[in-house]
């Protein structure tokens, strides 16, 4: 009579996945975020995996949830195999694809910093390949599935690169500027800001530090958003001269004030930890502060 061999329990694994997340960052909220569900999809994933154990993972309460001592008891040992899993895919990555490099930025770096030095970089780097992904935030080191890291840093770290200082300018369109004659003029005019932002305020408190000034106008979420409609002299930007410096060289707007501010914060690339050995990466990396 043949034995079958036994059959491994099929595991949850999308719904084990919301638990870590949820462990680990604190609540459904964050865990959907990052895994990019809605937090009731998590918590449903979450309820499942109780069901099935027939034991609570979680307390619930009006404003959060709380990990029971069961759930603390399982968390280490499921971010610690999450991040195995995630560390295997990017060695599969790599080695499938031994000549393509992921870069993770910042929309705003992603459009117009990035994206005006592509071409040269492709030419550059050639016969290798660059992808490039935008998210608001750094990626988590551990379960980031790229390579190099853009982004605008306020200190530099270790292993960190500075690719250029940041300075603040208003800028506008050439029709504009004529009624702007010092930085008192800005009173009367439309200030155009990112709402994420707070350049404005930083470059008034340096360049009008005895004059109470509050920019009035439209905010966007997007940068380049706001670019835009400084390049249709719908007001005046205040301008991140990396991320607006190609539209002053070729005249489509002008800084009517000559006063830079810096931001106190620079552009930075670095080396995700699965890259840190890689000399592709190594190699865009090095292009990328030459182009800087």
């Amino acid at each position: 009579m043949p034995i079958d061999s036994p059959i491994r329990h099929s595991l949850q694994l999308n719904a084990l996945r919301a638990f870590e997340a949820s462990a680990r960052l604190g609540g459904f909220a964050r865990a959907a975020q990052e895994l990019k569900l809605t937090p009731g999809a998590i918590a449903a994933l979450v309820k499942n995996l109780e069901r099935e154990y027939g034991a609570a993972l979680f307390e619930r309460y009006a404003k959060g949830v709380r990990l029971t001592p069961l759930g603390e008891t399982l968390q280490a040992q499921f971010t610690e195999a999450f991040d195995a899993v995630e560390e295997a895919a990017r060695t599969l990555r790599r080695l499938a694809a031994p000549r393509r490099v992921h870069i993770v930025t910042s929309p705003a770096l992603a459009q117009l910093w990035l994206g005006p030095r592509l071409p040269r970089l492709t030419e550059l780097l050639a016969p290798i390949e660059i992808s490039v992904t935008a998210v608001d935030e750094p990626p988590n080191l551990k379960r980031s599935p790229f390579d190099l890291c853009l982004f605008y840093t306020q200190t530099l770290e270790r292993g960190q690169r500075r690719l250029a200082d940041e300075q603040l300018i208003p800028v506008c369109a050439p029709a504009l500027a004529g009624q702007i004659t010092t930085a008192a003029d800005l009173v009367g005019v439309r200030c155009i800001a990112d709402v994420v932002w707070n350049d404005w305020e930083v470059w008034t408190r340096a360049a009008l530090p005895e004059r109470k000034f509050v920019a009035g106008g439209p905010g966007f979420s997007l940068y380049s958003i706001a670019v835009q409609q400084a390049l249709l002299g719908a007001g005046v930007l205040i301008g991140r001269r990396s991320l607006v410096q190609r539209y002053l060289d070729s005249g489509e707007l002008v800084a009517p004030i000559d006063c830079s501010v810096p931001l106190g914060m620079n552009i930075a690339a670095w080396r995700l930890p699965v890259a840190r050995g890689n000399r592709v990466v190594a190699a865009v990396e090095d292009a990328l502060a030459q182009l800087a």
